[in-house]
């Protein structure tokens, strides 16, 4: 097998876990509709923490599977990818980095910040797992769909969707290949121009000056040179919200979240359930909740 082979099998193990069943906690069925209702305002809390159940879980399941003997899935915390292929054979070793997402949230939350450079040989992907209580909020956590794709795929699309100089600048990680592992730094970061204190047109006049073939984003240090002379000389604040994934424009996400919040889900569309879960119509949250408790 080669890395591109283990990848392949492994998105089809994931793929194929609709409906499954993640025995690691359930959430006991509310006594009453007034319970039930407050349990609806904290049910997302819970995604941060099945988020790292998930990854445990996932790499159980693909170490089921039948890897003729070349290598086994390990979960690496802290680490990059979430899950990695251990093996001697099959080279560079192949990995998955782990996302999940409660589709009852206002937007995918979680991040995808590392660099694009990591995946320079795209023998990582990175897997959405969708996932809700089976009883949308009570029992077991159950896999709702996946979505796996390449991870590089995800970086630039990030790249090209944030890279907006001088208005947005996305600087790539300093070097760290001279430090341990677990000191290494991966992640991009995202700089918003703040033009209430420098001015726009100085700014743009500095990129004018670079020449079109400079214009498109880069993670070479040469490129990154250029824009951290520009942070140098305007004023940027750090954006929070960068590299959230539901901001990237990525097309295979943008259509699985569609087709995800179009499902069919105990009755309802999910999408209709993560209306009226958060709609502020107590009646109408009433009406949905008394469908299943």
């Amino acid at each position: 097998m080669n890395f591109n082979e283990v990848l392949m099998e492994a998105r089809n193990e994931l793929t194929t876990l609709d409906k499954h069943l993640i025995d690691v906690l359930e959430i006991s069925r509310p006594p009453s509709i007034e319970y039930a209702k407050q349990l609806a305002k904290v049910i997302s809390k819970l995604s941060p923490l099945l988020g790292n159940m998930i990854e445990f879980s996932t790499v159980d399941l693909l170490n089921k599977a039948d890897w003729n003997g070349e290598g086994k899935w390990i979960r690496q915390d802290p680490g990059f990818p979430d899950a990695l292929f251990k093996s001697d054979t099959v080279v560079p070793n192949p990995g998955i980095e782990i996302k999940a997402w409660f589709p009852l949230a206002t937007e995918i939350t979680a991040r995808f910040r590392d660099s694009v450079t990591i995946f320079e040989k795209d023998n990582i992907d990175m897997a959405l797992i969708a996932w809700l209580p089976e009883n949308v909020i009570w029992g077991k956590p159950q896999i709702i769909d996946t979505l796996v794709v390449s991870g590089k795929s995800v970086a630039k699309a990030r790249d090209t969707h944030y890279h907006r100089p001088p208005d947005y600048l996305v600087f790539e990680p300093e070097d760290t290949s001279n430090r341990t592992a677990n000191l290494q730094q991966t992640n991009t970061n995202g700089y918003k121009l703040q033009t209430d204190k420098c001015s726009l047109a100085e700014a743009k006049e500095v990129v004018n000056s670079w020449g079109e073939d400079q214009k498109e984003y880069s993670p070479l240090p040469k490129y990154q040179s250029l824009l951290r002379t520009l942070y140098g000389q305007f004023v940027y604040r750090l954006d929070t919200n960068y590299a959230k994934i539901d901001r990237i424009e990525h097309k295979e996400i943008e259509a699985f979240k569609q087709k995800v919040l179009s499902s069919k889900f105990k009755g309802k569309t999910i999408k209709s359930w993560a209306d009226i879960l958060s709609s502020g119509n107590e009646t109408l949250l009433e009406e949905a909740l008394s469908t299943i408790i």
